[in-house]
């Protein structure tokens, strides 16, 4: 988080989601209250240092660290905070003061504070003791979190070999002292919030969040059936596509896979953050294709769907939304769809704090494509859609016509198919190229159609300038 996003965060009052709490050298007694109340409510976010009149007390530079720590271990302590949730706060420095920032998600499951469920409202946290209440709480949160949804008889041997091992190494890299970091795999699945206890069913089991984020693809189909993420390029052949990527395993692999598609058809131009080379692709992508996958509604058989174009790249995943229309990044509030699997998207690196892939793609976007301008529309399904740097229909066509020339010329003998597969261009599109190609004397067909070859007899336009 900047100093920028802090002072925007800084012009907000007191609410339903936002609270702030002077804490010089010790956590405030009420802080696990609140994030109780946010984790069982809408979420918000915490500024410790910050008095209620919005004045900047600041924690004591040589306390963060320490508070940070016990924030941490806290969240991760069932007698303080149960189920447990890990929170990690992040230091800003705002006017040579330090500022404690905790981002607390809407949790799927109902949470206790010292054995009391904590609820939100306006601008103050409350208890709720009657239990037709706490019933009506967990009644929906059941409805509305799917991923939640208990299975008995899912178990570890339904689970993908080495994931676990994988998601503590990417773990271990973000946060060396993790605390899950020294569990075994039932307790840090556990801890994690993928074993449940379902109060309204009595059964327990692990949840379809874990079977996503760790199962074995057959195992994924038995639980969601329809479950499918569709990865097209679609710049020549706009009706069906030029490359296609169905992916069906789990979010850990897809992750990889999507984020592999993106690095293969889309350009990375260099760019120095100081004197540090940044990935402008990766800082963008990263984030849209974590949203992708941890805010969709995956019992709605629609897939996922990300779409690459000429100009431009379109997801869509079905939602259940928590409002209707464009989200303008000063003014949204961030919610999870699916608040299990983004705090593990989140422990893993796979994404920042509460609401950062819109802010990030917003930071970095006019960067990677001059002066562009992201959108993300709430509803039903949600729609991001990220410009890509401009590149005229002339000088793409040029390009592939390159191509094609030059593997003509390497390998005489090369098919339409082989063609297609690497230059990932449609086999119609290369035919289209051949055919124009052929009408401007720059290629002539040597013998028959099979068995023959192309031979180039002039230059394209391109290499006519060169």
């Amino acid at each position: 988080m900047t100093p920028d996003q802090l002072e925007k965060l800084l012009t907000r009052r007191e609410s339903a989601t936002m609270e702030r709490k002077e804490s010089a050298r010790e956590l405030p007694r009420s802080l696990f209250e609140s994030v109780c109340a946010f984790l069982n409510q809408d979420g918000g976010t915490i500024l410790l240092g910050v008095a209620d009149d919005g004045a900047i007390v600041g924690v004591e530079a040589d306390a963060v660290e320490r508070l940070t720590a016990e924030i941490v271990n806290l969240s991760n302590n069932p007698q303080k905070l149960n189920p447990p949730f890990i929170l990690s706060p992040l230091s800003v420095d705002y006017q040579g003061k330090q500022v404690l920032v905790l981002q607390v998600p809407v949790s799927s499951q109902i949470h206790r504070c010292n054995g009391i469920v904590y609820d939100r409202g306006h601008e103050d946290d409350f208890r709720v003791t009657d239990p037709v209440r706490i019933a009506a709480m967990v009644n929906r949160k059941q409805n509305y979190y799917t991923e939640l949804t208990v299975y008995p008889y899912l178990h570890v041997s339904d689970f993908e070999p080495g994931l676990l091992d994988k998601a503590r190494r990417l773990i271990r890299a973000m946060t060396p002292k993790h605390p899950w970091l020294p569990l075994s795999d039932e307790e840090l699945l556990l801890k994690a919030g993928f074993w449940r206890n379902d109060p309204l069913t009595g059964r327990e089991g692990y949840t379809l969040a874990a079977g996503l984020m760790f199962g074995k693809e057959e195992a994924i189909h038995q639980l969601v059936p329809h479950y499918k993420i569709d990865a097209l390029v679609r710049r020549v052949n706009l009706d069906r596509y030029d490359d296609r990527l169905n992916i069906r395993v789990n979010l850990i692999k897809a992750y990889d896979l999507l984020m592999d598609f993106v690095a293969k058809h889309l350009s990375d131009p260099f760019y120095l953050d100081g004197i540090q080379r940044v990935s402008l692709r990766d800082k963008i992508f990263r984030e849209i294709v974590a949203n992708l996958l941890v805010h969709r509604e995956y019992t709605d058989a629609r897939p996922a769907t990300l779409i690459i174009y000429r100009d431009r790249v379109e997801t869509t995943n079905a939602a259940h939304p928590h409002g209707q229309g464009p989200i303008a990044p000063e003014h949204f509030t961030p919610y999870s769809k699916n608040p299990t699997l983004s705090k593990f998207f989140m422990q893993m690196g796979r994404g920042e704090e509460l609401g950062s892939g819109v802010l990030n793609v917003n930071k970095y976007l006019p960067l990677y494509a001059k002066g562009a301008k992201p959108q993300f529309v709430e509803g039903d399904p949600f729609v991001s859609v990220v410009p890509l740097p401009s590149e005229t229909r002339e000088k793409t066509r040029e390009k592939t016509r390159e191509k094609i020339l030059r593997l003509i010329q390497e390998r005489p003998g090369i098919t339409t198919e082989e063609l297609s597969s690497i230059i990932v261009v449609s086999p119609k599109g290369i035919e289209w190229n051949f055919k124009k190609l052929k009408e401007e004397g720059v290629i002539r067909r040597v013998g028959a159609d099979k068995g023959g070859h192309w031979e180039v007899i002039g230059l394209s336009g391109a290499e006519n300038r060169k």
